[in-house]
């Protein structure tokens, strides 16, 4: 059978080779209106070719008018590890030819991804020399792979100096244009699948617009004495792994990353021997995790051993928004720290609000000025100092409120004010941001405030014929009380394309993140940036799993999320419940598990542990067919009623139940703490619901054990009718150990 399957496939290709050369004789395809299509096939059967034939395999696929020698190579990446399969730019009838070929499974246009520190480190208690930094020797071996925008490879953050080789097993590449690689930055490819089709190739350190610079330094940056942003956040600037190895993958440029690109890009960081893969980007929205090129490329990671950490995207305060939400994905909500940049708004009735900005003039006058609110004025745009809105109207010398929102980002609205001669700008938050503020390098004096103080301001406004207010300049202070809160940008559950997992799993800094920029025009100095977003977020929690990698080398992506999430915080600096941007407080589709707390993870006790052949019963649980579980397992696969399981039974370390009248669970855990140890149960019930664990005491005699366990959710009647969910938490716990999982209940 297996030589009927070779000679088969060698017809093929030189069918394939014959129709070739023929359609050279033939007028060459138009290719204007094709797109690039990622397209799934199957693996010839019984694993017979060997990984250097698969690109003949796939060239089979393609139809004769796309490989003639007088077109542009359109199959433009065989991809190895994520998928069996190919991207290809096609038209529309030669995609349909391909569809008709044995073996296709299926095929869509490419998507696009978006992107979504001097004092988080020890905001997250890292400090020299002792704690998880001492005992992870700083996440010294450890490789994480940062794919993103590029990297400003010269910049300190990017030092080698004291950092030892990389480990035997790397074998990935440096593709520098202007500077080697060192023991810090020991990778870093440029990966443009559309671009090199058509013969180019920007190298690796081509001007990056930062983001991917700053990412990969708050992962793993080098400590950097005296780093600040116009003065403010001073203070030594470190990733969270500072002796962690880094490998940068390009896959954005400009504002595109397409999803060719980064699929490539995880294929190559899994040949290289990466441990860790950072993943600053996402999908505009949640797609089934058959169609989403993070899902699929994250389950071929982990098969490898490699922990995924992806942001969960910048569409908060929104329920049902959250994107890289697949179980096998450290899924990671932003939030703040407690270092403020801060500026007043002092009014001329001696009320006070304060706000941030990184702009903070040594030279403004404390003098009370005339204070205007632009949207007085009627004209369009002008609630939102929109660009020429405020013109034909006497600003000149005033402080100006501003709205924000309708479509103009902030940096612009003090362009405009700035344009008609105003002194200052009060910047206030739309309802649906309300508290949550953020520091910009303004362009003139100016305070971003709170959706509630700018009520006030326009209120006093309006009680006085003459309103006056000037801005005080504060500088940095630290010790907010209310940190961390989750942030208004940051996205929510419920996990729509898998309601019983949820997400997100964790959330960490990601608000006002001081990290390295490129450097200026002039090349005068290292430069920094303060950034917001998930996608700051997502970096932290690769270097907390680099750390944790590099303590305990033999646990699994499963095991690392685990620790990560039973021993975070669900209390702030000042001891209360996480807020959120209302100041009410947070609920579990913003902070998920809680926030990170890097040394507790360390030792977390007990661990819910997954391996990925676990999975597969989950896929066909949610209903997916055969082949789109092989997408993403890359093999393939049979579901049955026998083999698949409901979604709430994979062995999760936390709940999330749609709950009918009852729903039963059960979960496995092992223990890593002590040898000889007991755990009890301890049960915070969601409104309105039982929950019954059996049996209610744990115990352990080895390292290593593992222990059953069951959980029953039991509706109890006239509980919780005003409210779709409720929220509760499951805790184990011992002498040494709290193990704490989340419980989101839903009601149908």
């Amino acid at each position: 059978m297996e030589l009927f399957h070779f000679i088969a496939l060698i017809l093929m290709l030189c069918c394939h080779i014959h129709f070739a050369q023929a359609s050279e004789l033939r007028p060459t395809t138009e290719t204007s209106n094709s797109k690039v299509y990622i397209i799934h096939v199957s693996r010839p059967e019984g694993n017979l070719f060997a990984q250097s034939d698969l690109e003949s395999w796939y060239h089979s696929f393609m139809p004769s008018t796309a490989m003639s020698s007088t077109e542009q190579r359109r199959m433009i990446h065989p991809y190895q590890h994520v998928f069996s399969g190919f991207a290809a730019r096609l038209t529309q009838e030669e995609l349909r030819a391909v569809e008709k070929k044995n073996g296709f499974i299926s095929a869509h246009p490419e998507k696009m991804l978006h992107g979504q520190t001097t004092h988080s480190p020890q905001f997250l208690g890292l400090q020299q020399p002792k704690g998880l930094w001492k005992e992870s020797n700083f996440g010294k071996g450890v490789i994480i792979g940062v794919i993103d925008s590029g990297i400003t490879p010269d910049h300190p953050s990017f030092s080698g100096a004291g950092i030892p080789p990389p480990p035997s097993k790397w074998k990935g590449r440096c593709e520098l244009s202007r500077k080697a690689c060192n023991n810090k930055l020991i990778g870093a490819r440029s990966i443009n699948i559309a671009g090199n089709a058509t013969k180019v190739e920007p190298p690796i350190d081509q001007v990056d617009d930062g983001h991917g610079t700053h990412t990969a330094s708050t992962a793993a940056g080098a400590f950097v004495k005296h780093a600040d942003v116009l003065g403010n956040a001073e203070g030594t600037a470190s990733g969270i792994a500072p002796y962690a190895h880094l490998s940068i993958y390009k896959v954005c440029f400009g504002k595109k990353c397409p999803e060719s690109n980064l699929l490539a890009a995880i294929d190559a960081a899994i040949e290289d021997g990466v441990d860790i893969i950072s993943i600053s980007l996402g999908l505009s929205e949640p797609f089934p995790f058959f169609e989403d090129s993070n899902a699929i490329g994250a389950f071929a990671a982990i098969k490898k051993g490699i922990l995924v950490s992806c942001a969960a995207g910048n569409s908060g305060p929104f329920n049902g928004a959250i994107i890289n939400a697949a179980p096998w994905i450290l899924t990671v909500g932003a939030s703040t720290i407690d270092r403020n940049i801060v500026v007043t708004a002092k009014l001329g009735d001696g009320q006070e609000f304060e706000g941030e900005s990184l702009f903070q003039p040594s030279n403004f006058s404390r003098k009370l000025l005339p204070l205007a609110y632009a949207g007085k004025y009627g004209k369009q745009g002008s609630a939102f100092c929109a660009n020429g809105s405020l013109s034909n109207i006497e600003f000149r010398g005033k402080v100006i409120l501003c709205e924000r929102g309708g479509g103009v980002i902030r940096i612009a609205k003090g362009r405009e004010v700035k344009r008609v001669g105003a002194a200052a700008m009060i910047l206030m938050n739309d309802e649906i941001n309300g508290f949550s503020l953020l520091a910009d390098v303004d362009v003139l004096p100016a305070t971003h405030v709170s959706y509630v103080a700018g009520l006030k301001i326009k209120a006093y406004i309006n009680s006085t014929a003459t309103p006056t207010a000037t801005i005080l300049f504060k500088g940095t202070i630290l010790g907010n009380s209310l940190a961390p809160a989750v942030a208004s940008f940051s996205s929510r559950g419920p996990n729509l394309p898998s309601p019983g997992i949820l997400k997100p799993d964790i959330i960490g800094p990601g608000v006002d993140i001081l990290a390295a920029a490129p450097f200026p025009v002039d090349n005068s100095k290292p430069e920094y940036k303060i950034m917001s977003g998930t996608s700051m977020a997502c970096p932290h929690l690769s270097g907390v799993a680099a750390l944790l990698k590099s303590s305990h080398p033999e646990w699994s992506p499963a095991a690392i999320k685990s620790a990560i999430m039973t021993s975070s915080d669900i209390l702030n600096l000042g001891h209360k419940s996480i807020i959120d941007e209302t100041l009410g407080l947070a609920d579990i589709f913003a902070t998920g598990s809680g926030h990170v707390s890097p040394s507790r993870a360390n030792d977390p006790g007990l661990i819910y542990d997954i391996q990925p052949d676990d999975y597969i019963p989950y896929l066909c649980g949610l209903g997916y067919s055969d082949s789109h579980v092989g997408i993403i397992a890359n093999r393939a696969v049979k579901c049955t009623k026998k083999s698949s399981i409901h979604e709430g039974e994979l062995n999760y370390p936390s709940f999330s139940v749609e709950l009918g009248p009852s729903q039963r669970f059960t979960r496995t855990v092992t223990n890593v703490g002590e040898a000889y140890s007991s755990y009890v149960v301890i049960i915070t019930a969601p409104e309105g619901v039982k929950v019954k664990v059996q049996p209610k005491k744990l115990s352990f005699s080895k390292v290593n054990q593992k222990v059953r366990f069951s959980v029953t959710f039991k509706h109890i009647g006239s509980g919780n009718k005003t409210k779709e969910y409720a929220q509760g938490f499951l805790k184990w716990v011992s002498a040494k150990h709290s193990v704490r999982s989340p419980i989101s209940v839903k009601f149908v």
